[in-house]
């Protein structure tokens, strides 16, 4: 046997959580969202959570394609619904750790008022958004964070929208663990996923990352490398920032770390304890639900 034969024939490391009969995948060469799946799954390893007891959901859009290359319970939800459908799952089966993993378009800009409502009630989920600044997949569009400046399909002059700062909205609305990474961060979004994964509450993890083939190409900002460059010239890693200090300007610093990590109830905790109260043992007939 060849070399090359024995290197087509080793198995990938993380193979075990991806089903290999999609790949490859639909992803354009430069793009961020593999990298990040890569330290999903790696996180997912560390975890040493069971298998059979973790769901991702993702909606439409470029990043949306990972529930469909998971090899674990996924679902693939309409735009801007994977948080419900998260929601639902999660008061329906509370042993489960639900995932949601989609993109900026799909959770903050079409999805934003379920966002800022599972936050609020702090939700027991895992959120991880890909911000590639623009609605990739249909067009290149201006997205909800697509910086001042900075070109798109529907501004060609340059959009003039203020953005959302995600890592700000998440805490305003309520979110107890929120951070903010590149796809050039890779060990430190493992962490922050296997940290997110290993708590209660609503997590939200947002993960900067290329698009070559729309917002690069537009802005004529290079590729993937010379977008992976600029991610490492201009990060700062500022962990436990005041999140109304973390706007992104077009091609400026990008202040990245963990900003928040407390405790507080879960929509569930919260519940029971107040139903506890007011029904007494009587609750019991109701079916308690179980906090997982």
């Amino acid at each position: 046997m060849s070399e090359q034969e024995e290197i087509r024939e080793e198995k990938s490391p993380i193979e075990d959580f991806l089903r290999m009969d999609r790949i490859p995948h639909i992803w354009c060469s430069g793009c961020g969202i593999g990298t990040v799946v890569t330290s999903f799954v790696e996180a997912l390893k560390k975890s040493e959570l069971d298998m059979d007891k973790v769901a991702v959901i993702s909606g439409i859009g470029c990043t949306g394609r990972v529930a469909g290359y998971i090899k674990l319970d996924s679902f693939h939800t309409t735009h801007g619904r994977a948080i419900p459908f998260a929601t639902g799952l999660k008061l329906a089966n509370p042993g489960l750790k639900v995932v949601v993993f989609s993109g900026d378009g799909d959770i903050a800009g079409i999805g934003g008022n379920h966002f800022i409502h599972a936050a609020r009630r702090n939700m027991d989920l895992v959120v991880i958004c890909v911000n590639n600044f623009n609605y990739a997949m249909t067009g290149g569009q201006v997205a909800a964070t697509t910086p001042i400046n900075a070109n798109a399909s529907t501004a060609p002059y340059g959009n003039f929208e203020f953005p959302f700062s995600l890592p700000n909205l998440a805490e305003a609305a309520g979110a107890t663990y929120v951070a903010r990474w590149t796809a050039l961060h890779l060990r430190r979004v493992t962490k922050s996923i296997q940290e997110a994964l290993s708590r209660k509450g609503f997590s939200f993890i947002e993960v900067i990352t290329p698009c070559v083939t729309l917002y690069a190409r537009r802005n004529r900002l290079g590729d993937g490398l010379n977008l992976l460059k600029y991610y490492h010239d201009n990060s700062e890693i500022q962990h436990g920032a005041d999140t109304r200090t973390l706007d992104i300007d077009y091609q400026g610093k990008l202040i990245v770390g963990k900003f928040v990590d407390k405790e507080k109830p879960t929509f569930l905790e919260a519940m029971n304890e107040h139903m506890q109260k007011v029904l007494g043992d009587d609750y019991q007939l109701y079916g308690r639900l179980n906090n997982g």
